[in-house]
């Protein structure tokens, strides 16, 4: 790179550098784990930056991630001017406040709330999911102490029953507020919860039953119907109360729009809160999310702070304080610019486009499809035979296209189980589906000319018990297993788009 600069003095104050002098700044190495000594022009830190992040992928072709990665232009003009608001001080900026106010009723109407014409809806807004998860969890483990207290039993063994498939925010939130997590074991060719085996997992301790909206692995949506009827069933035999969650990340701003029909939500008695993800099929980008309560009595009083000292009284229940509004005013814009009529449109068309990537993988003959056609748009599908070559190694070779496709293997009991998943988004178009499955049959030809990299691993992997040094061959399936460890083993070891 040529330089060239009429910059005498770059360190005075108010001049501006041409974006090419940066580079002199970058023969030395940038610190990684200190401050640096001296400032250096703005100029120059942008271009370090983003010359570092142009290695970044691409977002959009990040099949990976749920993740909104496009917003309209008017959109982003009210994002960058509420960049600098702190959602917090809601006395300072009441109108922000009542428009998180408005998302929070427009979304618990959405999922059948019963609130009355006069009456406002119990939520609030989070940065995701994760935290809505938490906070959920938390009115759940607190009242079901305050009840086992006030009988005068334990109350130092609370626990969650959820199926193997659950995100791991579900994890965080048993490990972080001590709660046993309880997980249904999947089977093979049944990723998702099963209600029947659920219930009985259900005891006197059991705060709530989390049921997924959307399956991170497969994006099947779970019966939560059935769930409420075997519950209802269990707590008149038992004289408990056990409740539901709806774990609705992926699924809440799809299932209103697509299957309307379908009973999921607080149509059913047993359910008392609703996560969802605005930043997933909400449309907008990272950084917001909301929980939903049945009623003010679901949400135990004291867990709701009260502060004065930002100008008037506050209540709060989040799990941190400070944050940005912008995702808030955001998630607003996206509700009333495109009403029932738009979500309903969007998420058809990444449905159809889901079918049209479907289609075109089962051409090929080569992979079985895992995921369902009701549920979050997605396709999800493994190699049916996996001897040869790995899904692990097709998603490696993706990334040569630019596609970050993950592959994986399926929780417990079905780990032996390797998939593909790619998510569709709003972003993702009927060209781009056809243009991915191409480059998809391209990477199969390239693996189809390579060496079997399992030959030092062969199908018929043979072992030398140390009781009788014979030689066993290994069944197919045990070799699967051992195959898909190996490779999980590889994959966990780099550094993977986040969901």
């Amino acid at each position: 790179m040529v330089i060239t600069s009429t910059v005498t003095n770059p360190e005075e104050q108010g001049q501006s550098l041409p974006c090419t002098f940066a580079s002199r700044y970058v023969r030395d190495p940038v610190p990684k784990f200190k401050i640096p000594e001296k400032s250096i022009p703005k100029d120059a830190a942008y271009q370090i930056i983003n010359d570092e992040l142009m290695l970044d992928g691409a977002p959009r072709l990040n099949l990976a991630s749920f993740v909104t990665t496009w917003m309209e232009p008017e959109c982003d003009k009210l994002i960058m001017a509420s960049l600098n608001k702190n959602y917090v001080d809601m006395d300072e900026y009441p109108i922000t406040t009542e428009l998180q106010n408005r998302c929070v009723n427009i979304i618990a109407n959405l999922f059948n709330a019963p609130v009355g014409e006069d009456e406002t809806a119990v939520g609030v807004g989070t940065v995701g999911s994760s935290e809505a998860i938490m906070l959920a969890g938390l009115a759940f483990k607190r009242k079901w102490q305050t009840k086992r207290k006030s009988e005068g039993k334990p109350y130092d063994k609370p626990n969650i029953v959820t199926g193997a498939n659950v995100q791991v925010c579900w994890e965080k939130f048993a490990r972080y507020f001590e709660v046993e997590l309880k997980e249904v074991k999947l089977t093979e060719g049944y990723y998702v919860m099963d209600p029947v085996k659920a219930i009985e997992m259900v005891d006197e301790n059991t705060i709530c039953v989390a049921a997924i909206l959307g399956s991170t692995m497969t994006g099947e949506f779970e019966d939560v119907k059935l769930l409420n009827e075997l519950l209802t069933k269990k707590n008149k035999e038992t004289g408990w109360d056990t409740p539901i969650h709806v774990d609705a990340a992926s699924g809440g701003f799809i299932a209103p729009f697509l299957y309307p029909d379908l009973e999921w939500d607080f149509r059913l008695p047993l359910v008392k809160s609703i996560n969802v993800s605005g930043h997933k099929y909400g449309l907008v980008y990272p950084g917001v999310g909301w929980v939903v309560w049945r009623s003010k009595d679901d949400l135990p009083e004291e867990l709701v702070f009260h502060i004065n000292y930002l100008g008037s009284d506050q209540p709060t229940f989040t799990l941190n304080f400070s944050k940005g509004s912008s995702q808030i005013i955001a998630q607003y814009y996206q509700l009333i610019r495109l009403g029932f009529e738009g979500y309903k449109n969007i998420m058809g068309n990444c449905l159809e486009n889901a079918r049209v990537l479907k289609e075109g993988i089962e051409k090929m003959g080569r992979f079985d499809i895992i995921s369902k056609d009701i549920g979050v748009p997605l396709v999800a599908f493994s190699l049916k035979d996996s001897s040869q070559h790995t899904v692990f190694e097709i998603a490696d070779h993706l990334r040569k296209f630019g596609w970050i496709v993950p592959a994986y293997t399926m929780p417990p009991d079905a780990e032996h189980v390797a998939v593909l998943r790619v998510v569709i988004r709003e972003d993702f178009s009927h060209s781009l589906a056809e243009r991915l499955v191409a480059d998809i049959e391209k990477v199969l030809k390239l693996l189809d000319t390579l060496p079997d990299v399992h030959s030092t691993r062969a199908a018929h992997v043979t072992a030398i018990t140390s009781e009788t040094s014979e030689k066993v061959k290994k069944s197919a399936l045990e070799t699967q297993r051992e195959i898909a460890l190996y490779w999980k083993r590889l994959v966990d070891g780099k550094k993977l788009g986040a969901c």
